[in-house]
């Protein structure tokens, strides 16, 4: 490619040959120089004269940073110095190292002053109190590059053992948060080859120099590899910076050429014959960037874009380049509704607050937008009322001028698809269940789908290059779903692949109306469910055959969940008054064209989200919300009957009680009575590859914070000898046993109940099974009680009037643990109670209560 660029500028001979380095002040008055002689020097912008020098300093500069009113400058001799920008004056020593310095970096605010030597320690030193010092000592190598991200919360290092490391600097004590290896080169310290982590103005991400002479964008959220800036040096990098905006990279390498990059697009826009470059400042607001040679030479070059690509530095700040972008992936599913709004209050639509991966979350804060585009200030009259006719002076129609309309701004609860994570680099997984999963890899211009299963004698694996660039998926044991979404010119499809097929070939393709894309889907032993952007639920036959189109009432769609013939599906409902939309389920049975459920409301707590919908091996619907917690729909068959009860609160996992671990859990499924799980630690929220071991935890109702004592104990020291239960213990563990059977009773009961012939012999025999199981239970605690003392025999006949035996069995064991423990007076009202239940009058005393 030809060189664009304008004319050259003149070198300016500031130093003596060596280490040259420069940086701008954040408001663009000054250029500080660096370099190996005993002068710095300040040009001041706009004005082509002499700088104004500081002399008498230390030789052999190596690094320099700058804020408004100071700049900070190391040097060989391990010296930091601070220096008055007005007065061009020296002020004095920040820290003296033993060591070399090798780079310095002002945090955002100016308050802080970080500072790598060829020690191993990083020091981070307040520039108002020299006195007040952190310490990065976490890595094992010296440090050549560091920089604070844009926020000022992390500082990262890169070390010679090509090894970036970044710390959190949010707490009093600096964390080592992150290790990256395998991005950056291995590089001495006073190598002129670059590994600056250089972060996005958007602080989302960072640009890093890699050993192939390549430039790695990685992002801070997951720390994995974006997009990448290739091909353009021929050899190795050696200064890196964005430009203010985010929209172009400027780069120089050894190959004489400095490179201006679109972000975008990561292509090279202009080439310049520059030769020795060593760093490169941007103007904070001009088209003009500076840049310095090891020649000891100063370039100040106006006009540095090229005057076609040169509006790309008037835009607004510009995202970061990933591969799939979390902010462009979220504004897609989320619906705007029309101007006008809802009765005169203009509704904006926004992710649900507390919302990890929302919009606001990812980047400094909320979108500006205008509160009233269309104002009234002239008096024209062309604001209208409810009925549509204008109002006298703009009132509102009762004579008042109300000085500003009222706004709400409503907040959404954003479309997901179970059991998927969002991109992560280049890999996503589209489905995660207990039968396997399925990934998909973006390879540039098509995808690689793999689909691995758990039981390898049941399926064997596949991948297939996947040209549609499918995003969801649905995994069962009778086939895998898929759907992509729309193109320009191409609709959104949805594709099904049966594992098993008598004939030559049974998989379907179907596309949808054009413009319309899939929210969620999927995929039972007798339907295929899909919700859509168009606000439709569409059911499909296994072999495609369109069963059934309908436009449910909450809207816009989040998600669906499909057993059997049932199908669940959740969309956002009312607003209410603190401005969240209700989350609403209804579930049906499409076959028969029963609906169980009609528009009832998700329980969830206060800005909470639902992070997972799915139905259990034996059928009952669940969710998983933000707060940890999973709750199971209890008397879903019969209508308005239905309640969510929870099963389990992560957060009071015996795990988590001594406070030093840390983790999440992302949900899969519920089966054979247990919680399973995909334990996540280092405060990732999705799992990534290579693909993580499934967990699984027992139900465990939310009755109190205190884990039990033996348990606790196990949890905070493993090679203890485990204590002995206690009686509270004991207590404790039958009040779960008795909770949790009797949900397991009542979804059971459900069923029989449900069924045309009052349920199978099987699951009769399973219910008397499961009542007894809970009397046993009941009798277990009776014995607790009894042991306690004649004081608690009220509570003791509590328990037995609990009992579900109707024989008089039980009642008749309970007496003779009572008479084993010398409670004759609770044996005595044991066997009134046996007498009333054998007499029927427990069921006519409830009745007349």
């Amino acid at each position: 490619m030809a060189s664009t660029a304008p004319p050259r500028p003149r070198a300016r001979p500031a130093h003596t040959q060596g280490s040259t380095r420069c940086a701008y002040t954040p408001n663009g008055s000054r250029l500080v120089t660096v370099g190996s002689n005993n002068t710095i020097r300040l040009y001041k912008t706009g004005f082509d004269g002499e700088p104004t020098n500081i002399d008498d300093c230390p030789e052999q500069h190596t690094a320099v940073d700058a804020s408004d009113d100071f700049f900070v400058a190391g040097s060989e001799d391990g010296t930091v110095s601070l220096y008055s920008i007005p007065n061009a004056t020296f002020e004095k020593f920040l820290l003296r190292c033993s060591l070399p310095v090798r780079d310095v970096a002002l945090s955002p605010d100016s308050k802080w002053c970080a500072v790598a030597s060829d020690e191993l320690t990083v020091k981070v030193v307040n520039t108002s109190d020299i006195g007040q010092v952190r310490h990065l000592k976490e890595h094992g190598k010296p440090t050549k590059h560091l920089v604070f991200d844009p926020k000022g919360s992390t500082v990262s290092l890169s070390c010679t053992d090509g090894v970036v490391y970044v710390y959190s600097l949010t707490a009093e004590e600096p964390e080592l948060i992150r290790k990256l290896d395998g991005i950056i080169g291995a590089l001495d310290t006073d190598a002129e080859v670059s590994s600056l982590v250089a972060w996005h103005p958007d602080s989302r991400a960072f640009a890093v120099p890699t050993p192939t002479r390549d430039i790695q964008v990685v992002s801070k959220n997951d720390w994995e590899k974006q997009r990448v800036f290739s091909k353009g040096h021929n050899g190795d990098v050696t200064a890196l910076a964005w430009s203010p905006n985010g929209a172009m990279l400027a780069s120089a390498g050894k190959d004489k050429k400095i490179l201006l990059w679109e972000t975008k697009s990561q292509s090279v826009v202009a080439r310049l014959d520059y030769a020795n470059v060593m760093d490169i400042s941007w103007h904070p607001t001009d088209n003009l960037a500076s840049f310095t040679t090891s020649d000891g030479e100063v370039y100040i070059h106006p006009d540095f874009v090229p005057e076609q690509f040169a509006q790309l530095l008037k835009l607004p700040k510009q995202p970061a380049p990933f591969i799939h972008d979390p902010l462009s992936e979220i504004s897609a599913d989320v619906r705007r509704p029309d101007a006008n709004g809802v009765n005169g209050l203009k509704i904006a639509a926004r992710p649900r607050r507390d919302s990890l991966d929302s919009y606001d979350s990812l980047m400094d804060g909320p979108l500006q937008e205008d509160e009233d585009f269309v104002v009234d200030d002239d008096g024209a009259g062309y604001v209208v009322n409810g009925n549509g006719k204008r109002t006298l002076d703009g009132s509102d129609g009762l004579g008042n001028r109300p000085n500003k309309r009222q706004q709400l701004e409503a907040q959404y609860h954003e479309a997901f698809q179970p059991g998927s994570t969002p991109w992560r680099g280049n890999r996503k997984y589209l489905c995660l269940n207990l039968i396997g999963a399925v990934w998909t890899v973006d390879q540039d211009g098509h995808h690689t789908v793999t689909v691995e299963f758990y039981d390898h004698e049941f399926h064997r694996d596949f991948h297939f290059t996947d040209t549609f660039l499918y995003d969801k998926a649905c995994l069962t044991e009778n086939g895998t779903l898929f759907s992509c979404p729309p193109k320009e010119d191409t609709p959104a499809t949805v594709f099904y692949r049966p594992h098993e097929t008598w004939t030559n070939r049974s998989d379907w393709r179907t596309q949808l109306p054009k413009g319309e894309a899939v929210l969620s889907m999927s995929l039972s032993d007798s339907f295929v469910t899909v919700t859509t952007t168009a606000n439709y639920v569409r059911v499909y036959t296994l072999f495609g055959i369109p069963y059934r189109v309908y436009r449910p009432k909450s809207t816009p769609m989040v998600t669906c969940a499909s057993w059997r013939d049932y199908v669940l599906t959740m969309g956002n409902g009312p607003i209410g008054p603190d401005g969240n939309a209700r989350l609403l389920y209804t579930i049906e049975n499409v076959k028969r064209d029963e609906i169980c459920q009609n528009e009832d409301t998700v329980a969830l707590p206060e800005g909470a989200i639902v992070r997972s919908v799915f139905f259990s091996d034996d059928g009952n619907p669940c969710v998983y919300d933000s707060t940890g917690t999973l709750l199971t729909l209890l008397h879903w068959r019969q209508p308005s009957k239905a309640s969510w009860i929870p099963l389990l609160d992560t957060k009071l996992l015996p795990r988590l009680a001594s406070g030093r671990k840390h983790e999440t859990y992302f949900p899969i499924a519920v089966a054979d009575n247990k919680f399973h799980c995909i334990i996540l630690k280092g405060g990732d929220q999705y799992p990534y590859f290579p693909k993580p071991l499934l967990s699984e935890f027992d139900f465990s109702i939310p009755l109190t914070s205190e884990p039990p004592k033996s348990k606790a104990a196990n949890e905070a020291d493993p090679d203890a000898t485990p204590e002995p239960e206690d009686d509270e213990s004991e207590t404790r563990k039958l009040e779960q046993a008795y909770l949790i059977k009797g949900i397991f009773a009542a979804q059971l009961q459900d069923l029989v109940d449900s069924s045309s012939s009052a349920g199978s012999h099987a699951q009769r025999s399973a219910l008397a099974r499961l009542e007894l199981d809970i009397d046993k239970t009941l009798l277990q605690y009776l014995a607790i009680e009894c042991r306690e003392g004649e004081e608690r025999g009220m509570r003791a006949l509590e328990v037995v009037e609990l009992m579900r035996d109707r024989t008089g069995r039980m009642i008749d064991a309970a007496g003779k643990v009572a008479q084993r423990y010398g409670r004759t007076i609770l044996g005595d009202k044991i066997r009134e109670v046996g007498e009333r239940r054998l007499g029927g009058a427990d069921e006519m005393d409830e009745d007349f209560a």
